[in-house]
């Protein structure tokens, strides 16, 4: 990596069968690129090749396996020779059906990762709540238990965010959903699970519950959901059983804005931060650049004492073992193996191909299987321990890396984070968005192009990485801005244009 600003392809493992063009290759042109032992290698290729897209660099012959980050992402569909262009025409999936896996525990497991934090923050200014919950923001939230009301929550987040501006808080805010209604059984639950946990959520000082009156989701239904709650912290509001709602919602604000007041920023230990880890948009840089600088970031917040929450797990796919080998206990293992197994049998279930995956958006920025993206994806996560394996809208309670159940949609995977516990997302991207959580999501551009391009969507350029930028450089910067966000000393692009939404994972029929 460190000599590919001179040459226009890296190698990332002695043992790969492909590089990656660092820029767009004409037919004819020779690829230069540094070995592992650092003398230069080449190839003339045969056809153009797009920035960020794979180059064969040794004979594969068809049906056998090609490499890349060390491990196969899939199998050749035909012979390939040095200087092909390595995509969809050629290259297809290896991967099976559900699987078996065998519990292999590895005795370094606890040394795993070697971190210097000497010269690392290792402190932020957050919130203590009175129930324990660490926040960094100290925000009001409407939660409504259906959407019919979406738009009398938003009129009513409006109004307050004007009319408390400035009183202690950092802002009133309403998240849309369509559910809550005409929902049955696991679904119905799942809506209650998810909305509850982002009404115990630490960043909200306080939440104002609004229900219709003829939802499934009724408000007592979904205080058992809350669970024990302070009544301070949590009101609720029935519109149909007041005359005017929006009149009464803004008295129960009031009272909620005054509550907020009591807390302010204190120091905390890195040890309380938690972070999600989010790719959106992927792209070929995704694994050389941005993924592994979130997992490097991933691994000094754990090394510390704190929390990195990842999903997508139709992402994990192809990449499981590597996580399942880095299980802290055999329950940790067999949990990882349920999550995997489990979402396979949802796809199955809905009579959908497993590997139905990149999407057209990946595809175009040179992902080609499934196995490249999740072995790109899961680098997010770093190299710690995997402590806990956690269900749709459970919160996380132990520290150190934690798999989240969810789907790798953008909205719907950002939301179930949120509902683990993550203060803050960090989000990869290689095409952009500007999409953002009911939690600060930084948005990491796995390219100088797109982070130049679109400076309202981007909050870092990981990009860098390939023009001559240490990972030791970047993850320090990073790791300094996410301390500054958690403190309140800056704001992410989706907090300044706000851009802040949810979603909720659906699998039931509704009524």
């Amino acid at each position: 990596m460190r000599n590919a600003m001179i040459t226009n392809a890296t190698l990332l493992h002695h043992q790969d069968d492909v590089v990656i063009a660092l820029r767009d290759i004409e037919p004819g042109e020779i690829v230069r690129w540094p070995s592992t032992e650092g003398s230069e290698q080449s190839v003339t290729i045969h056809e153009a090749v797009p920035r960020g897209h794979k180059i064969m660099i040794h004979p594969v012959a068809a049906g056998a396996h090609v490499h890349k980050f060390g491990y196969s992402i899939g199998v050749a569909k035909e012979d390939l020779t040095p200087g092909n262009w390595v995509h969809t025409h050629n290259l297809r999936t290896g991967l099976g059906e559900v699987l078996e896996y065998e519990y292999k525990p590895k005795a370094d497991l606890a040394t795993a990762v070697q971190t210097d934090q000497t010269a690392w923050p290792t402190t932020f200014q957050g919130y203590v709540r009175e129930d324990g919950e660490i926040g960094i923001r100290n925000e009001i939230w409407i939660i409504n238990t259906v959407g019919c009301i979406n738009k009398t929550c938003e009129t009513l987040a409006r109004l307050a965010g004007r009319q408390f501006e400035g009183q202690g808080i950092d802002g009133v805010y309403h998240f849309p959903h369509p559910y809550g209604c005409s929902q049955l059984g696991d679904d119905l639950a799942a809506t209650q699970k998810l909305l509850s946990a982002l009404v115990r959520h630490g960043n909200a000082a306080g939440v104002l519950v609004i229900g219709l009156g003829c939802e499934n989701n009724q408000i007592d239904a979904f205080k058992k959901a809350i669970g024990d709650y302070n009544p301070d912290r949590v009101k609720f509001l029935k519109s149909q059983e007041v005359e005017d709602e929006l009149e009464e919602g803004l008295k129960l604000i009031e009272e909620l804005v005054d509550y907020a007041g009591r807390f302010k920023r204190q120091e905390l230990p890195l040890a309380k931060l938690k972070i999600g880890l989010k790719c959106g948009g992927s792209d070929g840089f995704s694994g050389i650049t941005a993924n592994p600088l979130v997992g490097k970031v991933a691994d000094a917040i754990t090394a510390a004492g704190g929390t990195a929450l990842l999903t997508e797990v139709p992402e994990m796919f192809g990449a499981e073992t590597i996580l399942m080998d880095r299980a802290a206990d055999e329950q940790v293992f067999q949990g990882i193996v349920s999550l995997v197994n489990d979402f396979k049998g949802y796809f199955i279930r809905h009579g959908q191909e497993i590997y139905e995956n990149p999407s057209p958006g990946n595809k175009d920025g040179g992902i080609t299987t499934l196995e490249e993206k999740s072995l790109g994806c899961t680098q997010k996560g770093g190299h710690a321990t995997v402590t806990d394996v956690l269900p749709y809208g459970e919160p996380s309670r132990r520290p150190g890396l934690n798999l989240v159940q969810a789907p790798g949609n953008d909205l719907v995977s950002v939301t179930a984070l949120s509902a683990a516990g993550a203060h803050i997302v960090l989000f990869t991207t290689g095409r952009g968005t500007p999409f953002g959580g009911p939690v600060p999501t930084v948005k990491i551009a796995t390219n100088t192009q797109l982070a130049e391009r679109k400076k309202n969507w981007i909050d870092f350029n990981a990009g860098q990485l390939i023009e001559g930028k240490r990972m030791e450089e970047l993850q320090e910067e990073l790791l300094k801005q996410i301390i500054e966000l958690a403190s309140g000393m800056r704001e992410t692009n989706n907090e300044r244009n706000g851009f802040r939404e949810i979603a909720i994972f659906k699998d039931g029929v509704i009524l």
